[in-house]
């Protein structure tokens, strides 16, 4: 912690500034927390929230504690131990008091021991084992009397009352709080590869509700608990070692000499709370880690020498190895035969061929680890004895096994391995070897079939190699044939049957085939094999098959090395034949007067393919000749263009791929009655422009009466639609439109059907008046030009500049005060041209106008409604009116304000017109416009807007400027103003910079810079003096750009300052602003006490000094600011942050 208090003593206890609770009186059977040491006092303290005390623990460390917290006093040794509290012990003590009656009356017990209550959490691990730590021990600045003196005490206050019941978000905010305050764990017993903790249960907040008298204290929550470990620093991830119910845990499995840090996580519930801070520790060295067992890196007949790495040291360095032996004796008893820090050793005087047995331990300070894997290793033996001639286990096409025997009299200890040697006969390259190992047999591959291979074994282990043994011959066995080649179906094959032949096979594996297979598979699938030849010859004859079928054909042949592999299947397709009869065709359903629809079924033979088509002949009444009236693949058909009342002859024969078959029996069929013929086309005759009478004749009835007749009306030919059905010749049409194109079409009904419509017919109404005139609508205001001027179409957007250019392209508009103007759209003119329209105005005389939509009426009153309706006439007559609609005038456009400069300058000009404020309100509906004259005497527009005010920037100086200004509103533009001049005044000179000044003796020189002519006007330059305090006063005036000023006083300081004046020729003069003013100081005096100053050095103090400027002197303070900023940047950066 950053702030530490003096230890607790007895004063800081009796201090009336730390509140403490009194001891209860003490019950007849008062409840002591016994550890084995004795009983222990339980002393409650608080601490007012933001302080802090210090204790002493039994190690003689001091630790600062805040909050609440317990005592545990220890009478023999007089010093207490601790467990950390919440703050709630200024209202604790009643429910202390109470708890304790509860406890002393149903704990019952003998020994003075507190019996734990149902919340009390189960004793530590730590203390089950029945280790518990010393009273000495101290961790973390927690006493090491075990985790149970802790848990208990801490049940005993966290369960002293409960909260009155609030609501369930009250609840849960308070718990999670409780949650989140949990302390870090604290380390209890720290071991090389454990470690022991415990923790406080989440103490009750400070703004929880005390249980009112006579009510029962409210369940105490039960808490789980999650232990995460982090061996990667206290930043590092956490891994969860330990979750329980229980308030302490003891670690296993850890790492020796390795730094961990744990932190505590409590969880109720559905909620969890953050994870404490968390608690360091560093567990102990210990002994090493169990070695791997040595190894051989050498030896001979009698000696070994062995190897051996590392293992992890836990800490504490490795300082000597510990290698023991059993001596050859091959019993469990274990020899030293060598201590020391190496990793190797070299054993002699060993026996010959004989085992010993060896295991390896480590040793560092912190002790001897364990012993490693018990390891077997040989001493080598002398040269092995040739062994006996291999034998021939098993033998194959191109390979063959052989074994061999272990040399006679060779020790079992001795480590033997074996090379078989190999040589083909007839190659010449001798013996070859083939294998190298300790196995007794091996199986030589890739060798050649029927071949005849010796073989021979050499014996050798660590001492050399034996004889080789005797030789032995062995022959691989002969290998299948390959399969026969080339087979084909010999010349072409029949409906029934076909020839297959094939050439033997090009390997025959080493001996004679005596016998060839064929086998035949009906279909593509090769499910069902059956055999068809066997024998000797190379081909074969396939017989009884089916006409137009798939078989697949293979062979394979036969011979002492087995059976070859089967061929490719071959497939065979035999050719169809034609398909067989087929049944009459029958009729489906009842005959139709002009058509019949017929139906037959397959034929019962195929031929062996399938059937593609079929074809249908009909005999015509009185007719002998059939002709074909269906050709196709479906088993159906519709005979149409038939008679009615006719009977007909049908037949039916079926195709495949080989051509058509025989026809079937003839089938005699009669058609029904029909319906009628086609009408006529009717007759149409036209009694008005609205009304048409239409008539027709009867037609054709096919042997049964008409019954009704159907007419059919549109305009279009191919949108008609039925205007009439009944048995009448003629039907009456009304409601047509004038000067129409009509068409009509009829046809005739019977109980057969209906018959086909006639012809249409189309037939013309006689022209009308015209129809009446509707979408009237008023033109805009833009649309209102007059006629024979510009029109230049312009955008709403363009900028000023382009609307100033094309002002006069602008097209010249009817005034919507005194006009008002109208489009429609034409009527229909039934068939005859529409020649004028007349516009009815009300109370004034009606308006005629040509064949025009669109037009302006003139000479109206502003601000007046009119009720206006137009209709249409044409040759024939004038057409309805159209509905009135109402049309307003605007009133009259605003007339233009007087125009007024408030100021002016060389480059600007500032108007006024107007009475209002100078800046727009937001309901305004007067604006003005303000246009200005340019070079080529066109007016351009500055401004158009609300305000009254408009400053002009950019004009040439002593220039004359005309200007216009126009008002206009909702009700349109208004007239310009007449034109106004206005003349910009001369510019003045530009300000020229400071004046240098240069002392001479007792004069001085000032000089300035030079200005031009301004536009032909000569400048001259005033220079003013100000000596001392006194004012300014001219000391020069002219062309001249320098000054000398002669007879200055050596104690007076002197300010200069100068000025350019511009000389008009009709004009007063203009005088320019004034430069910055320059000050010259008096020159420094010396001492009279200096006389060792030689004449040269006297000279030069008396040179004239150059003043700073006020420019220089600015510039100078801003880099003193500037380096002062520096160094205290600096300062900060390493005096405060580092």
């Amino acid at each position: 912690m950053a702030d530490h208090t003096s230890p607790l003593e007895s004063s800081h206890l009796l201090s009336p500034d730390i509140p403490m609770l009194t001891s209860p009186p003490p019950p007849p059977h008062p409840p002591n927390i016994v550890n084995g040491d004795g009983p222990q006092q339980v002393i409650l303290v608080q601490v007012n929230p933001g302080e802090s005390f210090t204790i002493q623990r039994d190690d003689g460390q001091f630790q600062c504690i805040t909050g609440t917290f317990l005592l545990y006093t220890h009478p023999p040794h007089g010093r207490a131990a601790f467990a950390h509290r919440d703050e709630r012990a200024s209202k604790t003590y009643e429910r202390l008091q109470k708890k304790l009656k509860e406890r002393q009356g149903t704990g019952g017990g003998g020994g003075g021991g507190m019996a734990l209550s149902k919340d009390s959490p189960p004793p530590s691990p730590q203390k089950s084992r029945g280790t518990p730590p010393s009273g000495g021990d101290l961790q973390n600045g927690l006493g090491g009397k075990g985790a149970e003196e802790q848990a208990q005490p801490s049940t005993a206050v966290t369960a002293l009352g409960k909260s009155p019941e609030r609501g369930k978000e009250t609840e849960s905010g308070a718990l999670q709080e409780r949650l989140n305050s949990i302390c870090k764990p604290v380390v209890t017993d720290i071991q090389a590869r454990g470690v022991s903790l415990s923790w406080v249960a989440p103490s009750r907040t400070e703004g929880d509700d005390e249980p009112k008298e006579g009510e029962e204290d409210p369940a105490e929550p039960s808490f789980t608990y999650e232990v995460s470990v982090s061996y990667s620093g206290k930043d590092g991830k956490y891994k969860s070692a330990y979750s329980d119910v229980e308030l302490s845990a003891t670690l296993q499995d850890l790492r020796p000499a390795t730094d961990y840090h744990v932190r505590v996580q409590a969880m109720c519930n559905c909620l969890q709370g953050i994870p404490s801070e968390p608690v360091s520790f560093t567990t102990l060295s210990c002994e090493p880690d169990k070695p791997s067992p040595p190894r051989k890196a050498s030896g001979t007949k009698s000696s070994l020498v062995l190897q051996w790495k590392a293992p992890c040291d836990n800490g504490s360095k490795i300082q000597n190895y510990i290698l023991q032996w059993d001596e050859g004796k091959g019993t469990d008893t274990f020899e030293q035969c060598y201590y020391g820090p190496q990793k190797q050793y070299r054993l002699t005087k060993l026996s010959t061929a004989s085992r010993y047995s060896f295991r390896l331990a480590a040793k560092n300070d912190m002790g001897v680890s364990e012993f490693s894997e018990v390891v077997h290793i040989m001493t080598s033996c002398s040269v092995p004895a040739p062994p006996l001639s291999p034998e021939l286990i098993q033998s194959g096409v191109t390979w063959l096994c052989v074994r061999w025997y272990r040399p006679a009299g060779s020790p079992k200890e001795d480590e033997i391995s074996y090379v078989l040697e190999m040589e083909e006969e007839g190659s010449g390259y001798g013996f070859q070897a083939s294998y190298d190992g300790d196995d007794l047999s091996h199986t030589v591959r890739n060798l050649h079939r029927s071949t005849t291979y010796r073989f021979r074994v050499v014996a050798y282990n660590a001492e050399g190699k034996s004889n080789p043994s005797g030789v032995s011959e062995f022959t691989t066995a002969p290998d299948r044939p390959g399969c026969p080649c080339r087979l084909a179906v010999k010349g072409k094959p029949h409906p029934t049957s076909f020839r297959l032949t094939w050439d033997p096979p090009k390997d025959n594996g080493g001996s004679d085939v005596t016998k060839y297979v064929a086998e035949l598979s009906e279909g593509f699938s090769g499910c069902s094999w059956n055999q068809v030849y066997s024998g000797s010859a190379v081909e074969c004859v396939c017989d009884g098959l089916s006409p137009g079928c798939s078989y697949q054909a293979r062979v394979h042949c036969i011979s002492a090395g087995g059976e070859s592999p089967l061929t490719e299947p071959l497939q065979v397709q035999t050719p169809p034949v034609p398909p067989g009869p087929c049944q009459p065709p029958r009729v489906i359903g009842k005959p139709k007067a002009r058509e019949v629809q017929l139906r037959w079924a397959p034929p019962l033979v195929d031929g062996g393919s399938a059937v593609s088509s079929y074809s249908v002949e009909m005999f015509a009444p009185q007719m002998e000749e059939g002709r074909e009236v269906y050709q196709g693949s479906e088993v159906d058909c519709t005979v149409g263009s038939l008679l009615p009342g006719r009977t007909y002859g049908f037949r039916l024969r079926a195709a495949n791929k080989a051509g058509y078959g025989p026809f079937s029996e003839r089938s005699e069929v009669t058609t029904g009655p029909g319906a009628p013929e086609a009408c006529r086309p009717p007759h149409v005759t036209c009694k008005s422009p609205t009304c048409a009478v239409i008539s027709w004749e009867t037609p054709s009835c096919n042997g049964a009466a008409v019954s009704e007749y159907r007419l059919e009306w549109g305009a279009a030919e191919g949108s008609m639609q039925m205007c009439y059905t009944g048995a009448a010749l003629s039907h009456e049409m009304r409601g047509l439109l004038p000067a129409t194109n009509y068409f009509c079409r009829v046809q005739a009904v019977n109980v057969a059907g209906v018959g086909p419509f006639s012809d249409a017919v189309l037939c013309q109404t006689p022209c009308s008046v015209p129809a009446p005139v509707s979408n009237v609508h008023a033109l805009r205001e833009s649309e209102m030009r007059v006629e024979g001027c510009r029109t230049t179409e312009r955008g709403v957007d363009e900028d000023d500049d382009e609307d100033e250019e094309d002002e006069q392209a602008r097209p010249l508009l009817y005034s919507p005060s005194t006009c008002l103007g109208l489009r429609w759209e034409a009527p229909c003119d039934h068939g005859s041209e529409i020649t004028s329209y007349l516009i009815d105005l009300g109370e004034r005389q009606p308006i005629l106008t040509g064949p025009v939509t669109k037009y302006i009426i003139q000479n109206l009153q502003p601000d007046t409604t009119y009720r206006i309706r137009i209709q249409a006439l044409n040759i024939l007559g004038a057409g309805p009116c159209s509905h009135t609609f109402k049309l307003k005038t605007k009133p009259l456009p605003p007339l233009p304000p007087r125009l007024e400069c408030t100021a002016s300058s060389h480059q600007t000009l500032r108007f006024k017109w107007g009475e209002g404020p100078a800046k727009a309100q937001p309901t305004d509906s007067l604006q003005y416009h303000l246009q200005m004259e340019d070079k080529s005497g066109r007016f351009i527009s500055l401004y158009k807007g609300p305000c009254h005010t408009h400053k002009v920037q950019r004009l040439n100086e002593s220039t004359s400027y005309a200007f216009r200004i126009q008002a206009f509103n909702e009700a349109g533009e208004g007239p310009f103003s007449t034109v106004y001049t206005f003349t910009t005044p001369r510019s003045p000179p530009a300000p020229l910079k400071a004046p240098r000044v240069e002392r001479v003796d007792e004069s001085c020189e000032v000089s300035w810079e030079t200005l031009p002519p301004m536009k032909g006007d000569p400048v001259i330059y005033c220079l003013q003096s100000m000596q001392g305090n006194s004012e300014f006063k001219q000391i020069y005036k002219g062309s001249a750009t320098s000054y000398q000023l002669p007879n200055l006083s050596s104690s007076t300081e002197y300010r200069f300052r100068v000025c350019a004046i511009r000389q008009c020729q009709d004009a007063p003069e203009i005088i320019g602003p004034y430069s910055s003013t320059v000050i010259l100081l008096p020159p420094r005096v010396d001492s009279p006490g200096v006389s060792g100053t030689t004449g040269s050095k006297a000279a030069e103090a008396q040179k004239p000094k150059r003043s700073m400027t006020d420019e220089q002197f600015s510039f100078l303070i801003i880099a003193l600011l500037a380096v002062t900023s520096i160094l205290i940047a600096v300062a900060i950066q390493y005096f405060v942050i580092e």
